[in-house]
């Protein structure tokens, strides 16, 4: 193999060990705090749910705050399910809100955002994300 072969070749695994590296390093700088949870329930089934958190790296950390806060109060209140019917997310200043609305059910609900929700507060204790 020739010389610059080699040089190139080296080059591409030191490049691959420095890209490694900083996604560990951006990962292990996830540290979120998670601030608070707000229960309000709007009529029957459908829970409103505000949470406030800061470190999220993106609105998907919020939702998923949200989404352990329904899976864990539809246990408390009995029931097996949630189904999503949406959520807003607002960072201001490095302070992320979110503001989401699901329905609790016993049985599997119709619709494509259903969650099981003992499953659902397992896999959050799993990620460290607490629950109502």
């Amino acid at each position: 193999m020739c010389k610059a072969c080699i040089l190139i070749a080296s080059l591409g695994v030191a490049c691959a060990a420095l890209l490694s590296c900083g996604e560990t390093m951006q990962e292990s700088a996830f540290a979120p705090q998670y601030k608070g949870i707000e229960t309000l329930l709007l009529d029957g089934d459908l829970v409103n749910f505000r949470v406030e958190m800061t470190g999220a790296r993106n609105n998907e950390d919020v939702s998923a705050y949200a989404r352990c806060a329904a899976a864990q109060y539809a246990l408390i209140r009995g029931f097996g399910f949630a189904r999503h019917v949406r959520t807003n997310v607002d960072n201001q200043g490095g302070t992320w809100r979110g503001d989401a609305v699901y329905t609790i059910s016993a049985a599997l609900p119709k619709g494509l955002k259903t969650i099981d929700a003992e499953v659902t507060v397992r896999d959050c204790g799993a990620q460290g994300i607490p629950t109502v």
